[in-house]
């Protein structure tokens, strides 16, 4: 992501053109009401109508010229390129109404324009402002199709309010392609995802924008872009995806920037305490490559995973420097989804091998871990979803990580993290409206995540949403917890095109 210096009036002015584009949408309210005709109670005219020739009117007309009536000397222009007619005719003007902006786009050219602004509902000293989110996006998309191969472009271009910068997020430059009737490549910056959890994530490893999703931005910005190489093989009785990441990814994790977390040493973090962090950033040596081998049975998904990398987020602490680290991480898993009753059941798992304390013994650095989870999603009635799932994190050696000496004076993590989630979908007015609920609850850690979101489908190209993102929590260090300053309520406005 590129940043630039942006003033705060510019962005305030992009937000002023979304609301012009917006008003040809109800052209109506800006018109006067019509007078009725004469005879329905509107003014007589002063003169009536001659009647026509025949009827009593006046003499009758000629016949035109080339059916017997006399020749002109000004006959009709022919249309452009069928005569000497100027080709430089006056082509209508843009805004005229039949011509807009949105027309003129070529037709491999989409995107959104969107205004999202936000802010905290608790006083959060460690942040500057109550302003949790202010920006103007603007997204293009363009996709250009060859016979054996295609190119997708997806970038962002941000104005930040709070910030007062502008941003530039790349998010899709792929090229794809097809050298066998059974292999796939994609080569290049792209959005990738696997497993089977909803918000929950144990085999997918690949890096997510967590500030993003604690602040109120659409849901597909949690999934942060990879610059990779992936190649798929299909070649009947399993499938294989194979995708290496040349230089490591890593989370956009939560720093302080915006989002305020808890530092063990220090209590509550924000913008003056930021994590500072050097990641494994040496191409073709700090590298990742995850593996993923599926096949259907009966009606069933089945798949197996590998991973070799790092911690996506810290994962260590070093003292000298003072920093984060990310160390070394394998991951083994497995999945399956598919019908069960009416509704759709998925059970997923995996071994977290921290490779630089494979002991457990250094409390700077992260335990092993085995995850589980379990989830079941119903239709409980017409246009009203219901999803459940359980969420496990299990410590592999935590007695060597309880035994550490400085957990005598900080807190320490529970040998087992237990996490319920909930999700309610509700579709109504024709599924222009969609109202949902997300809930996160651990009895563990005796927190929570709550995220409501109503999201109105104005027409075609409008959609304006409102949402919150709440969170609680007995503990300041716990893992919702200590976001409980960061809870904020947000409300958007898109264009899509």
């Amino acid at each position: 992501m590129i940043h630039t210096r942006l003033p705060r009036t510019i962005s305030l002015l992009a937000c002023g053109l979304i609301l012009l584009v917006g008003l040809p949408f109800n052209p109506a309210a800006a018109q006067d009401e019509p007078a009725l005709p004469p005879g329905l109670g509107g003014p007589e005219p002063d003169d009536a109508p001659a009647l026509p020739p025949g009827l009593g009117g006046g003499e009758a007309p000629g016949l035109p010229p080339g059916l017997g009536g006399p020749e002109t000397g000004d006959a009709p222009a022919l249309p452009p390129g069928l005569g000497d007619a100027p080709e430089d005719s006056a082509a209508p003007e843009a805004g005229s109404g039949d011509t807009r902006l949105i027309d003129r786009l070529p037709p491999w050219l989409h995107g959104f324009w969107e205004t999202r602004a936000g802010m905290r509902t608790h006083n959060d000293p460690e942040q500057p402002g109550d302003i949790s989110i202010g920006e103007t996006r603007l997204q293009l998309e363009g996709k250009k199709f060859w016979d054996a191969a295609s190119l997708e472009v997806t970038a962002d271009f941000v104005g930040d309010a709070v910030d007062e910068e502008g941003h530039f997020d790349l998010r899709q430059l792929r090229l794809s392609f097809s050298p066998l009737d059974t292999v796939d490549i994609r080569i290049g910056r792209q959005v990738l995802t696997w497993g089977t959890g909803d918000m929950l994530f144990i085999n997918d490893l690949f890096p997510k924008d967590w500030p993003s999703y604690f602040l109120g931005r659409d849901q597909e910005y949690l999934k942060a872009p990879s610059d990779a190489l992936r190649v798929g093989w299909y070649p009947g009785p399993v499938n294989i995806e194979v995708v290496y990441t040349p230089r490591f990814d890593r989370d956009r994790f939560i720093r302080g920037a915006r989002v305020t977390y808890h530092n063990p040493l220090f209590g509550p973090s924000g913008r003056d305490s930021q994590v500072q962090s050097s990641p494994p950033n040496d191409w073709f040596q700090d590298d990742e490559i995850a593996l993923r081998i599926y096949r259907r049975v009966n009606r069933f998904e089945l798949a197996f995973y590998a991973y070799d990398g790092f911690w996506k987020s810290p994962g260590g602490q070093s003292f000298i420097p003072f920093e984060a680290t990310h160390p070394r991480l394998r991951v083994y898993g497995a999945s399956a989804r598919g019908p069960l009753g009416k509704g759709i059941f998925n059970v997923e798992a995996g071994y977290y091998d921290s490779r630089d304390d494979r002991s457990g013994a250094d409390f700077a650095v992260n335990n092993s871990e085995f995850r589980f989870l379990i989830g079941y999603e119903q239709e409980l009635a017409k246009e009203f979803t219901g999803a459940v799932q359980y969420y496990l994190e299990h410590m592999m050696d935590y007695d060597a990580y309880a035994n550490s000496p400085f957990f005598l004076f900080l807190p320490k993590r529970d040998e087992d993290r237990h996490v319920f989630t909930a999700r309610l979908t509700r579709l109504l007015m024709n599924q222009n409206l969609t109202l949902s609920f997300f809930a996160y609850y651990s009895p563990t850690d005796k927190d929570a995540y709550l995220r409501p979101k109503a999201t109105y489908k104005v027409n075609d190209h409008w959609t304006v949403e409102a949402g919150g993102n709440v969170f609680l929590g007995q503990d300041d260090h716990t893992f919702f917890g200590q976001f409980e300053a960061t809870t904020n309520v947000y409300a958007s406005m898109r264009f899509s095109f």
